[in-house]
């Protein structure tokens, strides 16, 4: 074997050691036994004369070491799994079932004209669309991939950043009569809130146009995980709520909803799209990852 296939294949082998846990669990899901992968482990170490892991009986914790070769060789292995799919792709044609979760109200507005363009562009794969806001386990579940709206912390999934959600503080008129409009953050303090969860509970960020932040804390009148049940209730007069601005663009321009406070808004989310780590990306996945995020870019 030659020492490069070596040292790819340790270092393939530490990847699944740290992402699984423990060499045992490495062990069974790369078919070989636990002698084997923690041999190969000592041998990576050797080579490098470095220590990655601190074992325990119970326990393997990263050294500062083993930390930094661990985040270099994950970027490195996903870079060199995309180029040998970029190589299959000429002739791995898109076919099959793809299972995606996105976001319940997103899913249902935002992405369905892009999925039917990707649709359209593909005929061979057909898409089960899954629309709830629980971060998926796909192995589990079978799920190919996921759109999430707000920040992915999972290190044991690919996050490809695709776009981003304004956000920005409305209100109805009914529930502004014989107010003053707001000017500034601190006005909107003499106003009934409402609360998405979990992007926002008990405070809520603002910021300038120059980059100046303001905390705002709150005490919701009603709290709810419904990007429409909070433009329902904002509508009512029921309060005043941070939403994202393509939820309430018709609402704002028949003058259903007033747009308050216009030199502030929350912090953008951010749009993932998210798979988990593979040796091979089939082509329905790669082009569907191309299709959604040029599709943010370059929105219609």
């Amino acid at each position: 074997m030659k020492p490069a296939f070596d040292r790819f294949l340790l270092t393939q082998t530490f990847i699944r050691i740290v992402e699984a846990g423990s060499l045992s669990a490495a062990a069974v899901q790369m078919n070989a036994t636990q002698p084997t992968v923690s041999r190969r482990l000592q041998a990576l170490e050797r080579s490098l004369g470095l220590s990655l892991l601190i074992r325990s009986t119970h326990a393997l914790r990263l050294t500062e070491a083993g930390a930094s070769y661990y985040a270099r060789a994950r970027e490195l292995a996903l870079a060199w799994s995309e180029f040998e799919s970029d190589l299959r792709g000429a002739v791995d044609e898109p076919q099959g079932l793809l299972r995606v979760v996105a976001p319940h109200a997103f899913g249902q507005h935002h992405l369905v004209t892009p999925l039917a363009d990707y649709l359209a562009r593909n005929p061979k794969v057909s898409v089960e669309w899954l629309l709830h806001d629980i971060a998926p386990n796909f192995l589990a579940e079978g799920i190919d991939c996921a759109i999430r709206v707000g920040e992915v912390t999972d290190p044991a999934v690919v996050a490809i950043r695709i776009g981003e959600v304004p956000r920005i503080v409305v209100g109805a008129p009914a529930l502004l009569a014989g107010r003053a409009l707001p000017a500034t953050p601190e006005a909107l303090n003499e106003l009934p809130w409402l609360a998405l969860t979990p992007y926002y509970r008990k405070e809520v960020r603002l910021f300038s146009r120059t980059g100046e932040a303001h905390v705002l804390a709150i005490s919701p009148r009603l709290t709810t995980d419904s990007l429409y049940a909070l433009r329902s209730a904002v509508q009512r007069g029921v309060g005043v709520a941070v939403s994202s601005q393509w939820v309430v663009r018709e609402a704002l321009a028949s003058g259903e909803l007033l747009h308050l406070v216009p030199g502030w808004q929350a912090q953008a989310m951010p749009i993932y799209i998210t798979y988990p780590y593979a040796a091979f990306y089939p082509a329905k996945l790669r082009s569907f990852v191309e299709a959604m995020r040029d599709a943010m870019q370059h929105p219609a």
